[in-house]
């Protein structure tokens, strides 16, 4: 019976596991580069969204407190003798624009679908990404759709049964029932408001949330 070398057996064993043990480290480097690099992404892509965001609410900001304005300069003159009204008309065409917030979540999306979310381990990154975009964004969202069901449903439903443009020919104001107009206007208006409150909170939290993705993208 030929007799088994033990030693050079456990060397091979040994360098067997050896090599497993290195392929196995080798693999996981690369999982971890490759992981590393994903989030990278992820974090630029992700404060390239909250930016055009920011840049939409910004800029939502200053119509909306022009928007105030013009609707406080034209609700007194409706529904009343005042002579003012065909200098107005342009004022209400500029409240009758609905003004717009669509929040860019593609990101964000595709790191709840992929389930790539688990790439941040950062316990306040994580939290403050799934609240800006679970919780911030939905209720600045409802004071935009408040504003915009009353054009749709209301203000277009005036344009078509009391506005006749064919008096503006004869120089005459055009809108007619004019307490329900000046009723719509005031609804928009108490509505706008809603939307700058919620336009401000939304730029503040835009700059808090970019602080931290900077804060993650130097490190």
């Amino acid at each position: 019976m030929k007799k088994i070398n033990w030693q050079y057996a456990f060397g091979e064993i040994l360098i067997v596991i050896i090599g497993i043990t290195i392929a196995f480290s080798m693999n996981r480097c690369a999982e971890n580069q490759k992981d590393s690099t994903l989030k990278q992404t992820y974090l630029e892509n992700l404060k390239s969204d909250i930016e055009a965001d920011r840049q939409n609410l910004e800029t939502n900001v200053t119509q909306l407190t022009d928007f105030a304005k013009v609707a406080d300069e034209v609700v007194p003159h409706l529904n009343s003798d005042s002579d003012q009204k065909m200098r107005l008309i342009n004022n209400i065409f500029k409240v009758s624009n609905a003004i717009e917030f669509h929040p860019q979540d593609v990101t964000f999306n595709t790191l709840i679908n992929s389930g790539d979310l688990r790439l941040f381990k950062d316990f306040k990154l994580k939290t403050s990404i799934q609240r800006y975009y679970s919780y911030d964004i939905p209720q600045i969202k409802r004071a935009y759709d408040r504003q915009d069901n009353i054009h749709k449903e209301y203000l277009g439903d005036y344009y078509i049964h009391h506005a006749n443009f064919d008096l503006m020919r004869e120089g005459k104001f055009p809108f007619e029932n004019e307490k329900l107009l000046k009723s719509i206007i005031q609804s928009l208006s108490a509505s706008s408001k809603i939307q700058l409150k919620e336009s401000e909170k939304g730029v503040s939290l835009c700059d808090s949330l970019i602080s931290i993705l900077n804060q993650k993208l130097k490190n």
